[in-house]
Order: C-alpha cells, then sequence, then structure tokens
C-alpha cells in the first residue's frame, strides 16, 4: 500500500473538499485518463485496487500511470475508548481528490481495451468518474481560450 516514507507532521486537520482541481486535470503521460467527477478521499487500498484491477485486465500490456498519492493522515480514537486524552493515531492515508482531477493515466493498449480496464479501476473507487482521451482534453482547452478572446 501507498504510503509517505516520511512526514513532518504526524496528524493534520481534516480540510474542506470544496473547489475543483487546480492542478492535475490534465492528461500529462499516457493517452487515456480516469478523471473524477465529484470530490472524495481516496484510500491507499483503494487505489492499490484500482490499480490491480487495470493491469489485470489489460495482461500486463502497454503502461499505467498512478497521479494521485495518498499524503493526508487520518486518524481515528479506538472504540470504546474515553473522551479527552487527545487526537488519535494515524489509521489510513488518503489522497485528496477534487472534481476534474486526472487520477490515472494509460498508454500503449487500444481504446476498448483502456475504457474497460478504466470502467473497472472506477468500480473500485468512491467517487463518479469519467473516460477521457488526451485529445479531448487539449480540444475542451483550446475552445474555452476561443471564446474569451
Amino acid at each position: 500500500m501507498l504510503i509517505p516514507k516520511r512526514v513532518k507532521r504526524r496528524k493534520q486537520h481534516r480540510g474542506t473538499l470544496k473547489g475543483s482541481a487546480q492542478k492535475g486535470n490534465q492528461v500529462a503521460y499516457g493517452e487515456y485518463g480516469l478523471v473524477a467527477e465529484e470530490a472524495a478521499w481516496i484510500k491507499s487500498n483503494q487505489i492499490e485496487a484500482a490499480r490491480i484491477a487495470m493491469t489485470r485486465f489489460i495482461k500486463r500490456g502497454g503502461k499505467v500511470w498512478i497521479d494521485i498519492f495518498p499524503h493526508k493522515p487520518i486518524t481515528r480514537h479506538p472504540a470504546e475508548a474515553r473522551m479527552g486524552s487527545g487526537k488519535g493515531g494515524v489509521e489510513f492515508w488518503v489522497a485528496v481528490v477534487k472534481p476534474g482531477r486526472v487520477m490515472f493515466e494509460m498508454a500503449g493498449v487500444p481504446e476498448e481495451t483502456a475504457r474497460e480496464a478504466m470502467r473497472l479501476a472506477a468500480n473500485k473507487l468512491p467517487c463518479k468518474c469519467k473516460f477521457i482521451k488526451k485529445e479531448q482534453a487539449v480540444v475542451a482547452e483550446n475552445t474555452t481560450e476561443g471564446g474569451e478572446g
């Protein structure tokens, strides 16, 4: 499972999931991408399950990139613990994903194969996702620029 090697501070505030992704919203490495349509915390084991589902379907052909990493620690108190005594220990790590974030990328396989592999991966994730191609992301970006000028 993915966890940071070391962190500066072991515990963090929960934060909010407002807004949309400002970074990581373009297909950078591969030909196809899986984009989040809603905000969510994605656990490290969910990322791993999605990765395994994709790589098994494409039968080790092509290449898969994981564009999200679980940097955020989530703490929990033990069950039936008394109130007080500070914040609980770190239970698991999550990646904070906002709408528009490209989570996985793929290249070197036909589009139908990539679409089905991404669908299987999306079933493992706690948010709605959509499949995009690199050309679609670039075309959508250029049409918005043309409308403003």
